[in-house]
């Protein structure tokens, strides 16, 4: 990472420049562009410190984002940001972490590392980069590319139904689940805010445009295809569209409700659901340490001596 990063806030307020190394490597019209200017315009938003920020991230399109934002970052192995994430959270709770992953990274290889990183619900925004297929592997089938669509390892259609993001973070207990895309900016910086805010696993699922693999999948100029979700204590739609397209009245915490939205073959942008009062594992690791009796280091293993 950049040695640029400060310890301590210098005075000077956080700028877009200040968060920049290098002009990304994607493809052009890539989603993953707009998910990167997203996080930078939400860190400047926040006047978030870099050297207390973190972006973890697995293999795939998705793992070369931390190389893009001047803060400290973890280019992890496939399928496994979230354990090198767990780790942080529990050596330095006072970070800011964020988890980059692709559909493939998160779940395929990386599914069993969801389960438990949902069930621990440690304090984390993870950012799930769904463009439907693996691009960086030059258009295989995905966990998540819809049926009959061709690709490289399928080149006659995907023979199953995809795995749906949202419905399996709902199952899997999930205390914060919101969908996005990286084509409406201000719903996306929104989400984020609401993600960072919660207390928490946060799953944000953002809908990822690959224009060089999948060109047809997405019709970012047409909302005629999706709805938001909107509530006051949900994540405001995005003013561009809302008359372009319903705003569905939805209370986050209705868990029932959540699982039909879901469910329907119509996309939904939005919060989803929201549980506060999940228990955190980190916070309850932290509370046992801070409560355990003190000892000096020599000390520690003096219980296991034979008498």
């Amino acid at each position: 990472m950049s040695t640029q990063i400060q310890d301590k806030p210098s005075g000077q307020p956080l700028t877009l420049k200040d968060l920049h190394i290098e002009n990304p490597r994607w493809c052009a019209g890539c989603g993953d562009f707009g998910i990167i200017a997203a996080i930078k315009r939400f860190m400047v938003d926040q006047q978030m410190v870099a050297a207390q920020t973190v972006n973890v991230s697995g293999i795939g399109c998705s793992g070369r984002a931390p190389n893009y934002i001047n803060a400290y970052g973890a280019h992890t192995i496939h399928g496994r940001p979230i354990t090198v994430a767990l780790g942080l959270a529990l050596a330095r709770p006072d970070l800011h972490i964020f988890i980059h992953s692709g559909d493939g990274d998160a779940l395929s290889i990386g599914g069993n590392h969801l389960i438990h990183g949902i069930n621990k619900n440690f304090k984390c925004v993870f950012l799930l980069y769904d463009n439907e297929l693996y691009a960086l592997t030059k258009s295989q089938t995905s966990p998540t590319t819809r049926k009959g669509h061709a690709t490289n390892t399928q080149p006659f259609g995907t023979l199953l139904e995809p795995i749906n993001p949202v419905r399996t973070a709902l199952g899997l207990g999930a205390s914060f689940v919101a969908s996005t895309t990286d084509w409406m900016p201000d719903h996306l910086a929104s989400t984020l805010g609401a993600a960072f805010q919660h207390s928490g696993f946060a799953f944000v699922h953002i809908s990822q445009r690959c224009p060089h693999f999948d060109a047809e999948n997405f019709d970012h100029k047409s909302s005629s295809w999706f709805s938001f979700l909107k509530h006051p204590n949900g994540i405001a739609p995005d003013k561009r569209l809302t008359d372009k397209t319903e705003c569905i009245e939805h209370n986050p915490s209705d868990i029932e409700a959540a699982f039909r939205y879901s469910n329907a073959e119509r996309r939904y942008y939005g919060l989803f659901f929201q549980d506060k009062n999940k228990p955190r594992y980190d916070q309850i690791l932290h509370d046992l340490v801070e409560k355990a009796e003190k000892k000096p280091r020599s000390k520690i293993l003096d219980r296991y001596q034979l008498e």
